[in-house]
């Protein structure tokens, strides 16, 4: 799709406006600003301060020159009071931001710089510096005698004049970067503090990520999961915190998930350690944060710890969002991923799903606005009912199995149905939970990533010998058969890549004439002229519905595969072979690039383009939460995938109507 194209489908359904190349458009101001590293973090901090904390654009100002002693210098945020003048007295919020990498104790550009600018202003009560990696808050108080910089939790969100504990109606859901910023300090802090490295912290940490889930998702009163400010500076406040926290873990999250955690396991971070995460975490609601911002943060702290030398890459959101949309799994359907690794696939399909639920159901409803309590326990009854008995997964590495079903569970749970397993085995030789629950033949609906590249081979002949892909194959004048030996018993590669053996696998877990997967594979498993033999198999045994061209960046940076994206549908014993129609696609654009950084749409002459969203501003005003719709103009990311998904759809109807077409994007 050319990007001239681009433009004009894009202008013809959104508002845009298109910006210079290295400029992007201020979040407060509206102006444009140099898209700097130092700058992305600004503009984080921005739609923070606005979306997270409830304060109004219009209390706050960008680079506001103020007076230090005979210099004049300029602040990057200034947060001011509702209707006060916007003046150096008056500015109450000062917040410095810089770039990643930028050292806090560098007397220039450090912590100390934002100290001054607090000293120079006569009122301000709070201070925020941050590079994104690292980030310190401090409250000014007076002692009767001088004005000291005390370190605080946070600054306050609006209305709130004092940072403490939290309340449940005080949570906040967390935008943009914001949330993967604070799950990296997180990390690093707990890698650089406890003396673990990065795998060990990254368990740790999510053993606080589960008490803070279920603290929010308990009926007590209080909220848990909190550090107050007189806690976090001394030791007997940081043993108070763990004390506590680790109740929370043993009763709320140890007894809820005895596949996860065993019922020995407890916290092992120092207090002082495990306060300073407590701090960073506990003002956002996870419960309440979307799930594409909650995905990508964990998905990205997952990757830096547990990507494996199995060929394990984990499946992009886009990619996964891509493929649902295209199967459409409904709720009287049974999902599986054999290869699930973090749960990618399985929570996108999860999601999918819990929305078809929740939108049948509210069609019931009288009134949308106010439902009835029966109506809101139909709707958890049929919710409840789909996560335990309609999804699945299976894995070979148990850490990335526990890994998974700690992403269910911070994505409406369904974390019960998944098993540790090895996939390619002889169903008998798989344990009974795994046999009491899955069989050869059951599943309705399969998405998967399967491990494959040339360091990995198959070579165990229990396994082999249970595929068809892994015989070998001799070429006859109009096909191929299986090579047999003098006694008819057939003949057996002596090793295989997993990726064939997956194809086989994946088509005997579906039903027979109406089971559908999607599947990424290498292109070599379609062009490869050795492999003939497994494309004629593979058009014997499946209906081919859809194949889509990846960019070979997908999997960047750490793997530059080209891989196809390929749904399948098992045919039925004895179908017959007939002519029909495929869709094709190739996405030339995946939304990053080989260094993993994200690519945004520019309009013909390379400006890039932004569209208008309308987006929920979340403030507390005399403790009630108020909503206020604000227009905000953001980039867009340069990803066909959506569109391949879309236009797929719109070939199933001439598909469907007995048309025959191959639709391409390219």
């Amino acid at each position: 799709m050319a990007a001239a194209d681009k433009f004009r489908v894009a202008d013809a359904l959104v508002n845009l406006e298109s910006i210079p190349e290295g400029k992007l458009v201020d979040f407060i101001t509206g102006k444009l600003v140099n898209d700097t590293p130092e700058e992305y973090v600004r503009q984080n901090i921005a739609r923070s301060l606005v979306l997270e904390y409830g304060y109004d654009p219009k209390q706050i100002e960008v680079e506001f020159p103020i007076k230090q002693g005979s210099k004049r210098v300029r602040v990057d945020l200034a947060v001011f009071p509702m209707d006060a003048k916007h003046d150096q007295d008056t500015a109450f919020i000062i917040v410095e931001t810089k770039k990643n990498g930028t050292n806090p104790e560098d007397k220039r550009e450090g912590i100390e710089q934002l100290k001054s600018y607090m000293a120079a202003c006569l009122n301000c009560e709070y201070g925020m510096w941050t590079n994104g990696e690292f980030r310190a808050c401090f409250r000014r108080a007076f002692d009767g005698k001088v004005f000291r910089n005390d370190e605080a939790i946070d600054i306050p969100a609006m209305g709130n004049k004092r940072v403490d504990a939290p309340t449940r109606d005080v949570l906040r859901a967390a935008t943009g970067d914001n949330l993967l910023f604070a799950f990296r300090r997180c990390h690093n802090y707990i890698a650089g503090n406890q003396g673990l490295q990065k795998p060990e912290a990254f368990w740790e940490l999510l053993k606080l990520i589960f008490c803070k889930i279920e603290d929010e998702r308990s009926s007590n009163e209080s909220l848990q999961f909190y550090v107050s400010e007189s806690e976090r500076t001394t030791m007997n406040g940081q043993s108070r915190v763990k004390n506590r926290l680790q109740r929370v873990f043993a009763e709320l999250v140890v007894n809820k998930y005895p596949t996860i955690f065993k019922t020995n396991d407890e916290i092992e971070m120092n207090p002082r350690v495990l306060a300073y995460v407590v701090s960073e975490l506990q003002h956002y609601s996870l419960l309440n944060s979307p799930v594409d911002v909650k995905g990508v943060a964990y998905e990205e702290v997952v990757g830096s710890n547990l990507r494996g030398d199995r060929g394990e890459f984990f499946t992009p959101r886009n990619a996964c969002q891509m493929a649902v949309k295209m199967l459409d799994p409904q709720p009287n359907e049974r999902v599986l991923d054999p290869a699930m690794g973090t749960g990618g696939f399985l929570v996108t399909a999860m999601n999918h799903v819990l929305r078809v639920i929740e939108e049948a159901e509210q069609e019931k409803w009288a009134d949308i606005s106010k439902p009835t309590r029966f109506e809101l326990e139909e709707l958890y009854h049929k919710r409840n009912d789909y996560l335990s008995k309609r999804v699945f997964g299976l894995d070979l590495n148990p850490n990335l199995v526990r890994a998974a079903k700690m992403n269910m569970v911070m994505n409406n749970d369904g974390s019960g149905n998944l098993f540790q397993c090895n996939s390619l085995e002889n169903p008998h030789r798989w344990s009974a939970d795994v046999r009491a629950n899955l069989s050869l033949g059951s599943i309705d609906v399969l998405f998967t990533n399967p491990p494959f590249g040339s360091k990995i081979v198959i070579d165990d002949p229990l396994i082999l010998e249970q595929y068809d892909v892994a015989c070998q194959w001799v070429q006859t004048s109009d096909n191929w058969e299986i090579r047999l030996d003098r006694d008819g018993n057939r003949l057996f590669q002596p090793s295989m890549p997993p990726e064939i053996l997956f194809v086989e696998r994946c088509l005997q877990f579906l039903k027979p004439g109406t089971g559908r997967m999607a599947i990424v594979i290498p292109n070599g498993l379609l062009n490869n002229p050795g492999l003939a033999y497994f494309r004629y198999w593979l058009l014997q045994k499946a209906q081919i519905i859809a194949i889509v061209d990846m960019h070979r960046d997908l999997f960047q940076p750490g793997n530059d595969t080209q891989t196809s994206m390929v749904l399948l549908r098992r045919k039925a014993p004895g179908e017959s072979s007939k002519d029909y129609p495929v869709f094709m696609a190739i996405a030339d654009s995946i939304g990053h690039d080989k260094r993993g950084n994200t690519i945004y749409m520019r309009g013909p002459d390379g400006s890039l383009i932004l569209r208008q969203q309308r987006v929920t501003q979340i403030r507390i005003v005399n403790g009630v939460r108020q909503g206020q719709e604000l227009t905000v103009q953001t980039k867009i990311v340069d990803d066909e995938l959506d569109d391949v998904a879309n236009a797929y759809l719109e070939w199933l109807k001439t598909a469907a109507s007995g048309q025959r077409q191959v639709s391409r994007i390219s």
